[in-house]
């Protein structure tokens, strides 16, 4: 039973908030979610479009967004035997949350430049 007389601080970090950038915040899993929201996609596929990512590491992020239910895996029998990543109801949840981060990184953060790049 909650204490109708306790006052929450609205400048008190909301747990909710916390664990999501804290799993979003992981390196490659909010890039890796923003690259599904168009469409299904076999690991190498997603191996050349995130660029920089180990197939180890690929597969780790690949399996914690599985079991967090984000990304569901679809083995389609062979031959020859293909793997299959989608989002789930939930992952295609997040996406205008991803697509609002982008304009918002696009309009706010300035775009890395690249070594002996002029301007």
């Amino acid at each position: 039973m909650t204490d109708p007389q306790v006052v929450h601080d609205p400048r008190a970090c909301d747990g909710a908030l916390a664990r999501a950038f804290g799993f979003l915040g992981k390196r490659w899993n909010g890039i890796l979610l923003a690259t599904l929201t168009h469409g299904p996609a076999g690991f190498s596929d997603l191996r050349r479009t995130v660029a920089g990512i180990s197939d180890s590491v690929l597969a780790d992020r690949l399996a914690e967004l599985c079991r967090a239910g984000l990304v569901s895996r679809t083995v389609h029998p062979g031959p020859p035997v293909s793997v299959v990543y989608e989002l789930t109801a939930s992952g295609t949840a997040l996406a205008p949350a991803l697509q609002e981060l982008t304009r918002w990184a696009q309009q706010n953060l300035p775009a890395e430049r690249c070594a002996g790049q002029d301007g």
